[in-house]
């Protein structure tokens, strides 16, 4: 095999891979370094009409890419924070048809716990990102029993503004927040919690 047809290879491989996807960043990285691969192949064999639609393809992946960069650093990202009851039709819907998922991140969750919970949506437009379920413990502390994202939206920022940007916490009353102690592959570093024993933190 010479080192073209390994190059074509490895581009449709990419390719493959990359439409498996679900984060939607990583997918357009992904197809665009395939894309770029697939370009530099059907240049060397000479077909053009490939290169052209590679080309393109790069283009649109690029122009998606910084458009999520631009969603990522703005202020709000274009979420809004919904309190729903835990009771509601659509809240058990999302965690019914999320299930499996959820029992991945969050071993210890029960759909249906002793005692009241506050719940929020993440909205995002029409679409859903992630719901929060939170029992207050008195005296300005909080304990998160769930803080789950859909696939789409783990490389953008619900968790930074729920917990940043939002003011749930003022809104609430809470001064602390705790994070799930059974949490698999905990991301609470990286909006603002400080780590505290078998836990992270978020304080006012």
């Amino acid at each position: 095999m010479s080192l073209l047809d390994a190059l074509g290879w490895l581009g449709s491989a990419l390719l493959v891979v990359s439409v498996m996807q679900t984060r939607i960043l990583r997918l357009r990285v992904l197809n665009l370094i395939a894309t770029v691969i697939l370009l530099g192949f059907n240049a060397g064999i000479r077909v053009w009409p490939m290169v052209a639609m590679n080309a393109v393809l790069a283009g649109i992946n690029v122009w998606f890419i910084a458009k999520l960069g631009r969603q990522s650093r703005s202020a709000t990202g274009g979420y809004a924070v919904l309190p729903v009851r835990e009771d509601e039709a659509y809240v058990r819907h999302f965690l019914a048809t999320q299930a499996g998922d959820i029992a991945r991140f969050f071993p210890g969750f029960r759909a249906h716990a002793d005692g009241p919970r506050a719940c929020f949506l993440i909205q995002r437009g029409e679409e859903t990102a992630g719901l929060v379920v939170v029992r207050d413990l008195g005296e300005g502390v909080a304990q998160i029993d769930l803080d789950y994202v859909t696939p789409p939206y783990r490389d953008f920022t619900p968790g930074r503004f729920l917990w940043q940007t939002s003011d749930l916490m003022e809104q609430q009353g809470w001064r602390e927040v705790r994070s799930p102690r059974e949490m698999v592959a905990p991301h609470y570093a990286r909006v603002g919690f400080r780590p505290a024993g078998d836990h992270f933190v978020l304080t006012r």
